[in-house]
């Protein structure tokens, strides 16, 4: 994956996330929030024979409040699904509507349409609750990571795919490696050897599967998981029979003990510490930088105003934002000189006194991150999001503000 893509893939997923926090916070006055969760196999003219077919059996719901609700909701998502022709976006669509709380005993309608979620929505999903219905794309946006999975053993071997959470199974294979010899036959020396060669034909086997499945897309792998019995495993990765690309790319072996199809979803059961490991650690990797460049370079800055004036400046070669990070940046007019100021996300919009003394005036309020990519990719900046899930990915959040950036040159601001 280019930079470029990586940068669009990071801030596609922020925005998905920030709309599913503001859908997390509305609330129904019973089971009136309509959410659908639509594949992209799925035609529209189903989903919305479907809707119809739900509208009229709302009509049986006693309370009518909530009745009428529910079927507002539903013709609101009708309305909306008027605009798609025969099939929805490349990864599908999430719809939502209903009337949520808006404080003082109102409620207010409200329709939101995701298009192209982060990954590919799997099963046509109807859901009327007092909530909508966001897990299946937190899950989705907790999908990370491109991984190759191989299980074996002297009789069978399976590889696949993780993305993210979901475990893909792709290719398999049978040997034909003979049992332990025990009595009469022929020669015990003879027979090991064949039995040798038809092991090593068969890894041979195994490793032309992976090849053909994991070496046109090395590149970006994260990593490779291989798991199986003592010592088939061990024999396959000691003996090279990897393409050496790939050799290097191997996380870990580990043990499995069946090693069909659903031997690759225990390998990954079995894996999980060293996948969460591979993760964090290229947030650590990026930290780890930008502290060697705090404490003994000047290739470093930190904060909303100082990285602001490095990005405008083009100084900065990576941006990091923590993936916590929920603020807004308001800005002021200042007799002609813009002034800002960050805030809250929740909070009102403060009164600003100018640098000068003077009232100003507020031009604009706007997500702090938004903001702040906007100007990297005006200036060729790099954008990486950081977790709070290790110390270092901590201290950015806490100490630093959520903000930070590694810079192409010193500038002395």
């Amino acid at each position: 994956m280019s930079t470029q893509e990586g940068d669009e893939s990071d801030r596609k997923k922020y925005e998905f996330r920030k709309v599913i926090e503001e859908l997390d916070e509305f609330e129904g006055s019973g089971t009136q929030l309509v959410t659908i969760y639509v594949p992209p196999d799925r035609q529209v003219s189903d989903v919305a024979a479907h809707v119809t077919q739900e509208h009229s059996e709302a009509s049986n719901i006693k309370s009518k409040q909530t009745r009428t609700n529910v079927q507002d909701a539903l013709t609101s998502i009708k309305d909306r699904l008027k605009y798609y022709d025969n099939y929805p976006p490349e990864n599908g669509m999430v719809l939502f509507s209903g009337a949520v709380d808006s404080g003082g005993g109102q409620t207010e309608m409200i329709t939101r349409v995701l298009e192209n979620p982060p990954q590919p929505v799997e099963s046509f999903r109807y859901h009327c609750d007092s909530d909508f219905l966001t897990e299946p794309l937190e899950q989705m946006l907790a999908d990370k990571g491109l991984y190759g999975l191989v299980v074996l053993d002297r009789r069978e071997a399976n590889v696949g795919w993780l993305r993210g959470k979901r475990v893909e199974p792709v290719k398999s294979a049978s040997s034909l490696v003979p049992g332990k010899q025990r009595k009469g036959g022929q020669s015990a020396q003879r027979f090991a050897r064949l039995r040798l060669e038809a092991i090593d034909n068969f890894y041979q086997e195994i490793a032309e599967m992976a090849n053909d499945l994991f070496v046109a897309q090395r590149h970006e792998l994260d990593g490779i998981l291989v798991g199986g019995p003592s010592p088939t495993k061990d024999e396959f990765l000691d003996g090279d029979y990897l393409h050496h690309e790939l050799q290097d790319k191997v996380l870990g072996k580990f043990d499995v003990s069946y090693t069909d199809e659903s031997g690759l979803y225990d390998l990954v059961d079995a894996a999980q510490d060293a996948l969460a490991d591979a993760e964090v650690m290229k947030d650590k990797s990026q930290m780890e930088e930008f502290f060697k460049q705090l404490h003994q370079g000047d290739l470093a800055t930190y904060g909303f105003d100082a990285t602001r004036r490095n990005l405008i400046m083009g100084s900065v070669e990576r941006l990091l934002i923590s993936e916590d990070l929920r603020k807004d940046v308001v800005t002021y007019d200042c007799d002609g000189t813009e002034e800002f100021e960050l805030i809250d996300r929740r909070s009102d919009t403060p009164d600003h006194t100018c640098e000068s003394g003077s009232s100003a005036e507020v031009v604009e309020r706007e997500d702090a991150i938004e903001h702040l990519i906007s100007i990297a990719e005006q200036r060729g900046t790099e954008t990486k999001f950081i977790s709070t899930d290790f110390e270092k990915g901590e201290q950015l959040y806490d100490a630093f503000g959520g903000i930070a950036g590694i810079l192409r040159y010193s500038t002395g601001v």
